[in-house]
């Protein structure tokens, strides 16, 4: 049954759309504003963004949150594509159910708690808080993803291609690499750009497992603005909005053109 047009379904989306969006707009535009108010518009200036690019402060706190998102995207990716392997290839095995359970249990399981157990972890086997303990809860939360991303390629790949490729005399390793590999790249490619995205974008997880010196940027920002907002913070804000924008968007893309390749072979 195809669903109608209503005003009240029209006005009820717009309205949704304006509660989630309006808000990230002013903070965009304000961000290119001349005044030190926040609120009050002074001109159009790009001089936030010099200012921030000034300060250490911010600059150390968004390379810390580079490098652990590559790191986690990369482990991730890997972990969630063996991960995804043994769903969808390995048939029924004693403990399936408990490892689909294990693999797709941080997608429903709230942030805080997911936080607060690793920082139990962490304290009982008396490892030190930093970049380690992050790179490593983040790994934990993101690897899930990679592999529901993964194993939706792996569900409509023709695995007789592989065994054709074992019959004319490929080792199992190299039938992978040589025609299953190159078939779920662009969903591996995917994984890692979303796993990369929410490792950049997390701060609840990271607040649990961070320790001194490994501030990552949402921290950052949320201790800034704890003092007040400024300018520098809605030029960062705009930074972040449009990295994670456009990895969502470059691995929603990426997804797209597997499934054409899909649909055509």
């Amino acid at each position: 049954m195809t669903g109608r047009f209503s005003w009240f379904n029209a006005t009820s989306v717009a309205l949704g759309f304006a509660f989630l969006y309006i808000p990230i707009l002013i903070l965009i535009i304000f961000s290119f504003n001349e005044s030190k108010l926040v609120t009050v518009w002074g001109g159009f200036s790009t001089k936030w963004y010099g200012e921030l690019l000034q300060n250490e402060a911010y600059l150390n706190a968004a390379w810390v949150t580079l490098r652990i998102a590559f790191v986690t995207a990369t482990v991730a990716t890997a972990l969630g594509t063996i991960a995804a392997m043994m769903l969808v290839r390995s048939g029924r095995f004693r403990g399936r159910t408990l490892f689909t359970g294990m693999v797709y249990a941080p997608l429903v399981m709230p942030e805080v708690i997911t936080g607060l157990s690793l920082l139990l972890l962490f304290i009982s086997i008396g490892m030190d808080r930093g970049m380690l303990t992050i790179t490593l809860a983040h790994i934990t939360f993101c690897m899930c993803f990679a592999s529901v991303v993964i194993s939706s390629r792996l569900v409509t790949f023709d695995s007789s291609l592989e065994e054709a490729a074992e019959d004319l005399g490929a080792s199992p390793l190299d039938a992978f690499l040589s025609v299953t590999l190159p078939n779920i790249l662009p969903a591996i490619a995917a994984a890692w750009l979303l796993t990369f995205t929410l490792s950049l974008d997390d701060f609840v997880i990271a607040s649990f497992t961070s320790g001194p010196g490994a501030t990552t940027l949402p921290m950052k920002i949320y201790s800034s603005v704890r003092l007040g907002v400024t300018p520098e913070v809605n030029a960062l804000s705009t930074i972040l909005i449009g990295l994670v924008a456009t990895g969502v968007i470059v691995a929603s893309l990426i997804g797209k053109r597997a499934e054409r390749i899909t649909e055509a072979t």
